[in-house]
């Protein structure tokens, strides 16, 4: 029972490692983000809490989509004496590769209450086609 424990304990952490963001030196983070497809579209959410949308940058570049961005750190004062502070800050980058092709002059952005959703069009080559049969 105790081997099974350690071995989920190690699933969890590898599992972790590889599929959650990482966060490094303290003040840098990445954002979360949900990807999902559509017939028509590849649709992107990034979680950028703090942020206003001229503050990110978007680029795709071949199959890569990038979004870069700062978190400005509010106002410090030297005379709090913080029990926790777990709120990231500095600039981020975070790089997806996108599942399928895309027209990238067609894509659209919008940013609602911390959410940045990024619609991209499929290309016309990859969209599922329909074919119809005729029965004779």
């Amino acid at each position: 029972r105790e081997m099974m424990t350690l071995r989920e304990a190690m699933d969890r952490l590898f599992d972790d490692a590889f599929t959650r963001p990482l966060s490094l030196a303290g003040n840098w983070s990445v954002p979360a983000v949900d990807m999902y497809q559509t017939d028509n579209d590849v649709v992107v959410k990034a979680a950028l809490p703090g942020i206003k949308a001229d503050e990110v940058q978007i680029n795709i570049t071949g199959e890569v989509l990038t979004l870069k961005g700062e978190v400005k750190q509010s106002e410090e004062t030297k005379e709090k004496a913080y029990h926790i502070r777990e709120q990231r800050w500095g600039a981020f980058e975070r790089s997806i590769i996108l599942p399928t092709d895309v027209v990238a002059d067609n894509a659209k952005a919008d940013f609602e209450n911390g959410i940045l959703t990024i619609t991209l069009p499929k290309a016309e080559e990859v969209k599922p086609k329909t074919i119809t049969i005729k029965s004779k």
